[in-house]
């Protein structure tokens, strides 16, 4: 028997009303939730966990302390989903860019410059600031920011050891010792460049392109149009 699906135009008029303010009640629930991620994103980056103000965090959003509450239950649930929120749009601003290298070192440095940039906005600092101030602490927050560091410092390990088998990466210390030396001297730069746009992407290339071994792309595409 066949069961035909019934159409828009089948459906009774009050289950078409009722579904539309259930999805702009979604809407405006996913609007809410971003805005106050990002506030307690730059929040955090500023001030860090120990000092960020719950009701400044939901004023800087544009909501009251009631409506953050509505959403999470604490500081350490809005600060686990706001890290949770900046890793992903590294992701899709940063790690798209290295996904389409296919080249180890072209998609390290691609990394350098894409991580200086996004560092531009007011927000990205909150790994770092929340990793130092967590540091050797037995905490939720601590833990998951340490693993998210865990995996960028294995990611680039891999990228290392890729190119140091195909001969682009000079041997030298161990591959994890490079891949910590590399993430440390891309945040180091980008932190103390803050505001030097566009300087800081340059910059930021030459660094790990330094602890690699390697000639910057800069260099390189400078060099072939010589």
């Amino acid at each position: 028997m066949n069961v035909r699906n019934p159409s828009s135009s089948d459906r009774p008029a009050e289950q078409t009303a009722t579904s539309r303010p259930r999805t702009r009640q979604a809407d405006r629930r996913a609007q809410s939730r971003s805005a106050l991620l990002e506030s307690a994103a730059r929040g955090l980056s500023r001030v860090g966990y120990g000092n960020l103000v719950l009701e400044q965090v939901a004023g800087e959003a544009g909501y009251t302390r009631g409506a953050l509450y509505h959403q999470f239950k604490g500081k350490q649930e809005l600060t686990l989903a706001a890290l949770e929120w900046v890793l992903a749009t590294w992701e899709q601003e940063v790690g798209c860019l290295v996904d389409q290298e296919t080249e180890p070192v072209a998609a390290l440095l691609a990394m350098a410059r894409g991580h200086a940039v996004f560092c531009r906005r007011d927000v990205a600092r909150m790994a770092i600031a929340l990793r130092l101030e967590f540091a050797g602490q037995d905490h939720p927050v601590g833990h998951a920011v340490e693993r998210s560091y865990a995996e960028l410092v294995t990611h680039c390990a891999e990228l290392i050891d890729a190119g140091r088998a195909s001969g682009a990466i000079p041997p030298g210390p161990p591959t994890r010792t490079v891949a910590l030396a590399f993430v440390g001297a891309l945040e180091g730069t980008v932190v103390a460049l803050a505001g030097c746009t566009p300087h800081d992407e340059l910059l930021a290339e030459r660094a790990a392109a330094g602890v690699l071994g390697v000639a910057p792309a800069a260099l390189e595409r400078t060099e072939e149009h010589r």
